[in-house]
């Protein structure tokens, strides 16, 4: 049987916000079997969870935010469910003090980090699966607006993005990336890709209160021509890079591991959410399966994700 995921034990981490500016302090703990992603909100008078879930998914600005049916947010959660679905998490407390989940160094690989480090254990029951058994495709905008994103089935998990953003720093790397969820390199070859912003966007972000806690130390920055980071990029792609880790998460927002080949022309976390709701609101485009034999998986679903 292909085995659901939790944590052996606990592990924590202290931050800030990316938007909010704020600290804030992250707990992960293991959960029961079939609990899903749960975040919970424990700065508040009486502690509030936050199930994720597609339709729980209520603000897309720059990240995707979730709220629980009283309206209670948890800000910014793409990065650490990138890092659990990459992972094969399947069921997890987290704790956090804040309504922003902290950004830490601006990529998923400090959340793989602390996952790894508490390690990972096989529970007595089957990982369900979202598998897709018709394309479905969302768009947005014309000509040179024009966006797009698309799951079709596929038996395994992979992922094509390509970027367009038209600035030198971005045109000097690749803008198109393909990757193998099956592959066991998601921790390798994703997971570092930090998220990235331009300069002169800085200034208006902060006005309508957003990446007050952003800085070199968590983001890639570029002015009208360089990248201003003196370590410059980690991955000769790392912008495209960054987007398919992002539509990781977004995409786990689905509550379950997707069976499907995703997609996308210059999509972003509202257009990623979009795609779920319109698969999940065609109940014949999919279907939940779980694998009785771990050798009918698709390839490299059934191993622990390898360390660095």
């Amino acid at each position: 049987m292909l085995a659901q995921r939790t944590l052996k034990s606990l592990t924590r981490a202290v931050g800030v916000g990316l938007h909010s500016g704020e600290r804030v302090e992250l707990t992960l703990r293991p959960a029961q079997p079939d609990t899903g992603i749960v975040f919970r909100r424990i700065d508040l008078t009486e502690p509030v969870d936050v199930p994720v879930g597609a339709q729980a998914v209520t603000d897309t600005r720059l990240a995707s935010t979730l709220a629980s049916g009283c309206g209670v947010r948890v800000r910014t959660v793409e990065h650490l469910l990138s890092a659990c679905a990459g992972l094969g998490l399947d069921n997890l407390y987290v704790d956090i003090t804040a309504e922003e989940v902290p950004i830490l160094d601006g990529s998923a690989s400090s959340f793989v980090y602390l996952l790894q480090s508490a390690g990972i254990a096989l529970q007595a029951a089957p990982k369900r699966f979202l598998r897709v058994r018709r394309a479905v495709q969302v768009s947005e905008g014309e000509g040179g607006q024009l966006k797009w994103a698309r799951l079709a089935p596929h038996h395994g998990f992979t992922l094509s993005f390509e970027i367009d953003f038209r600035h030198p720093a971005v045109d000097s790397t690749a803008q198109s990336v393909q990757f193998d969820m099956g592959s066991g390199r998601y921790s390798r070859d994703i997971a570092r890709a930090r998220t990235f912003a331009f300069s002169k966007d800085v200034e208006t972000m902060r006005a309508s209160g957003l990446a007050l806690g952003g800085g070199l130390d968590n983001a890639i920055v570029m002015d009208e021509r360089k990248v201003l980071n003196s370590d410059g990029l980690r991955y000769g792609e790392e912008f495209a890079k960054h987007k398919i880790l992002d539509a990781i998460g977004d995409l786990y927002c689905a509550g379950r591991p997707i069976l499907a080949a995703y997609s996308a022309f210059r999509s972003g976390h509202a257009l990623n959410n979009r795609l779920l709701r319109a698969l999940l609101a065609d109940e014949a485009a999919y279907e939940i399966v779980t694998f009785d034999d771990e050798k009918r998986a698709p390839a490299g679903f059934a191993q622990l994700a390898r360390a660095w």
